[in-house]
């Protein structure tokens, strides 16, 4: 049986820059502190296409989350630079959703205030958007439970609302942060699926960060995989897997093979051990 191809690249300042939506250029990031400080991420280049889904794994520590914050504009980076639509980011920036690991929806707003928070703090007129609220909460199985409060949802339920939220404003681009980390693992697979099929209608920009190699894969056009502290770009990998995906795909060995080159790229840290 013919090995399944697959593209493993270094990253280069070379790489192609079409349509690119964000840019990172020799950024760092290093928090102060006793001793000297820690430095977070180091000397890391990447370019986000328009209408790319882009994910990155590593190792706890190594400074995913990180380079989001600074993406989005609420975390200044040390040294290089970071420019979204050729405009360099200097302070929050506002045409972004963003979803974290905690759904963080007020208890006292019902679901539907929930997802219009950012329309009342942007002061924009609600009623331009409530009717586009109503559509994302259906789409992502949320319909009947516009008046619900939080605490009388599940933690999938609450992360669809999040998700909802951050989509309200139709922002062209995506930012999540480990977003199913705490959700069971039948919940994570549907809101995958879930996640997959708003990219395919929508074609935002995504930057998706993950523990997970198979979500990595399983979602994106490309998977950035970083080593540990400080966080540098070890490599980018390909991910040539037809759209829409089935869960099902998970059990090729094409799939398979994605898979073994992200977990040889942790053997080579270390960071994976099976002796």
């Amino acid at each position: 049986m013919t090995r399944p191809a697959a593209t493993l690249l270094k990253l280069d300042a070379a790489a192609a820059h079409r349509d690119c939506f964000v840019r990172l250029q020799n950024v760092d990031k290093v928090y102060a502190g006793r001793g000297g400080g820690l430095k977070a991420v180091d000397n890391v280049s990447l370019d986000l296409h328009d209408g790319e889904f882009l994910a990155i794994v590593g190792p706890s520590g190594c400074g995913k989350s990180t380079l989001m914050m600074m993406v989005a504009g609420l975390s200044p980076v040390s040294a290089g630079e970071i420019t979204i639509r050729a405009q360099n980011v200097t302070g929050p920036y506002t045409d972004v959703g963003v979803v974290f690991q905690r759904d963080a929806l007020l208890e006292w707003r019902t679901v539907l205030d929930n997802v219009l928070l950012q329309i009342d703090v942007r002061r924009l007129r609600r009623a331009d958007y409530e009717k586009a609220a109503y559509t994302l909460l259906e789409r992502v199985g949320l319909a009947g439970f516009e008046k619900s409060y939080p605490w009388e949802l599940s933690g999938g339920m609450r992360q669809r609302v999040s998700l909802c939220r951050a989509l309200i404003h139709n922002p062209s681009l995506l930012l999540m942060d480990e977003p199913f980390g705490a959700l069971d693992a039948l919940t994570r697979e549907q809101m995958n699926l879930d996640l997959q099929k708003i990219w395919i209608d929508t074609r935002k920009t995504m930057l998706f960060i993950t523990h997970s190699i198979w979500e990595a894969i399983f979602l994106a056009d490309h998977v950035i995989v970083m080593t540990p502290r400080p966080g540098r770009i070890a490599a980018v990998i390909k991910i040539d897997l037809p759209r829409p995906r089935r869960l099902a795909v998970r059990e090729t060995a094409q799939f398979g093979h994605y898979a073994a080159m992200v977990r040889e790229q942790f053997q080579a840290f270390g960071l994976l051990k099976e002796s």
